[in-house]
């Protein structure tokens, strides 16, 4: 009953557990809830915060991994990566371990400061492709449509050219309103440039996010202390292709071609398990198994990208579920 309830409603308590068993005439205590749901392999976990998604929006996540399954790798090599990003002087990536002893928690040692809203923060637009980062640069003021098209005009062909793409590289953006503004398409269709088609509601899909979080450590353990120190964040990008061995290369190289093998069928094939839910159903997906899905499309390729994954094997070794 215990395994049944919880697996019907995982958000269920074990006060809720104790009180229903109770009423049934079985008297159990938390603890053993506990136990008995620790051996059927469950334990309790924080729920994911994921993006609410809508049956159109699985629908467009499966379209896409449905037109893309059957790429040759060479095009995931020749696309360009873009967002926008915020990095806080004191935010959530300033998070270190540090070594005490017991009831010395509040020493100034052992303690990271923290102000209200993060102390302030920078914004930043930044690209890379395959072949490693791009441009980087601070969007100093509220970003709108002519802003983001000034800022393409600046960096994105001088990083296509840094970069080293091939003739018909791919340019890839979210559907910011911004992004998706008739003036700023008019101005992409005059300039030739390729766009990936994007799927709406899918952060997590987009590699780069990753290189974010890369940044985002590196800049907060060199702990700058105001706005302007913040402007560490273009050389610790700037040091990130030096930071990869010829190896990790050669391993980027690797996973771009084994990227339709491995990657693109698993998020194909998780996406058509949420599509048949929702056709079923006629109820919303679970988010969390979208994010799952595009974060090993992400976590593949970055990781790869900085060396933390070993070199290329048995695809299965990627994924310890």
């Amino acid at each position: 009953m215990i395994t049944r309830t919880v697996s019907k409603n995982p958000r269920t308590t074990r006060g809720d557990l104790v009180n229903d068993l109770q009423r049934a005439g079985t008297k159990v205590t938390k603890a053993t809830i506990s136990n008995t749901l620790r051996r059927q392999g469950l334990k309790s976990c924080s729920a994911r915060r994921v993006p609410l998604l809508k049956p159109v929006h699985v629908q467009a996540c499966l379209k896409f991994a449905r037109e893309h399954l059957d790429d040759p790798e060479e095009d995931w090599e020749n696309v360009i990566w873009s967002d926008e990003t915020k990095i806080e002087l004191f935010g959530k990536n300033s998070t270190r371990c540090v070594w005490r002893r017991k009831n010395a928690e509040l020493h100034p040692k052992n303690t990271i400061p923290t102000v209200k809203h993060g102390g302030g923060n920078i914004m930043l637009w930044g690209c890379f492709s395959a072949k490693g980062p791009g441009r980087l640069i601070r969007v100093k003021e509220r970003m709108h449509g002519a802003m983001y098209r000034e800022i393409l005009s600046d960096n994105l062909l001088p990083s296509a050219r840094a970069l080293k793409m091939k003739r018909g590289w791919v340019f890839q953006h979210d559907n910011d309103p911004k992004h998706t503004a008739r003036a700023t398409k008019e101005w992409l269709r005059k300039k030739h440039f390729k766009v990936l088609e994007w799927p709406s509601k899918s952060p997590d899909l987009n590699p780069i996010e990753n290189l974010w979080r890369e940044l985002k450590v590196r800049v907060a353990q060199r702990q700058p202390q105001n706005i302007t120190a913040l402007e560490i964040c273009m050389e610790e990008w700037a040091k990130i292709p030096a930071t990869c061995p010829q190896g990790d290369r050669a391993n980027v190289e690797a996973i771009d071609k084994g990227l339709q093998k491995t990657t693109f069928p698993i998020f194909c094939l998780c996406l058509s398990m949420l599509h048949q839910t929702v056709v079923l159903t006629g109820g919303l997906p679970q988010p969390p198994s979208i994010i799952l899905c595009s974060s090993l499309t992400v976590i593949i390729i970055l990781y790869v990208f900085f060396g933390l994954l070993s070199p290329i094997g048995d695809p299965s070794s990627y994924f310890p579920l």
